[in-house]
């Protein structure tokens, strides 16, 4: 992520994610986008994730971790997804579209986070500023910099992580995993 978004390139994403949204929950087809219709920064390759709240409790929440398309593209994907595919909730619904508010997480490349002991890892870790990556082996979790507002112990917030990734809570301090930091621009409607 070289270039900070403008103000126009941020209302353009909310714009496209909230269009894809309320479409597809209609059941209504998604137009092709011509991507040289926009700003050369939402045509470059970008990786976000799409938040969805209502009355300020997450009802979706999917993205990628690391670039694959061109992120006006990305944030149409991910916003359909998050309405739609969620496994932790039910699909949006048509009567809820004016309940739900959008957030856009556009993400640096993570990068490995050197450490040794338990110790090491919670000090290198930066609360409100990293989302953080878990992986072990095949599985992986992830939480944007936005969960550290309502985790903010080192500790607890590595905890939480193991469990959304399938494993035991205390995994982070009995094994050695790979732990990968990023940073986002976030905005929203």
């Amino acid at each position: 992520m070289n270039e900070k978004l403008t103000s126009d390139e941020k209302i353009t994403l909310l714009r496209l994610a909230r269009q894809s949204i309320e479409l597809a929950v209609r059941h209504l087809p998604i137009p092709t986008i011509d991507l040289n219709q926009f700003p050369a920064q939402l045509q470059k390759d970008g990786a976000a994730f799409v938040t969805l709240t209502k009355e300020g409790e997450l009802r979706g929440c999917i993205g990628a971790l690391a670039p694959y398309q061109p992120l006006a593209q990305d944030v149409i994907e991910h916003a359909i997804a998050a309405a739609l595919e969620d496994y932790r909730f039910p699909p949006v619904q048509e009567d809820e579209l004016s309940q739900i508010s959008i957030e856009i997480s556009r993400l640096t490349a993570p990068l490995l986070l050197e450490y040794s002991t338990e110790d090491q890892l919670l000090d290198h870790l930066r609360p409100n500023v990293d989302g953080v990556i878990l992986r072990d082996g095949f599985r992986r979790a992830t939480f944007l910099p936005q969960v550290w507002e309502k985790i903010p112990d080192k500790g607890t917030f590595l905890a939480n992580l193991c469990y959304k990734m399938g494993a035991s809570p205390n995994l982070w301090r009995k094994k050695h995993l790979d732990i990968l930091t990023y940073q986002v621009e976030d905005f929203h409607e």
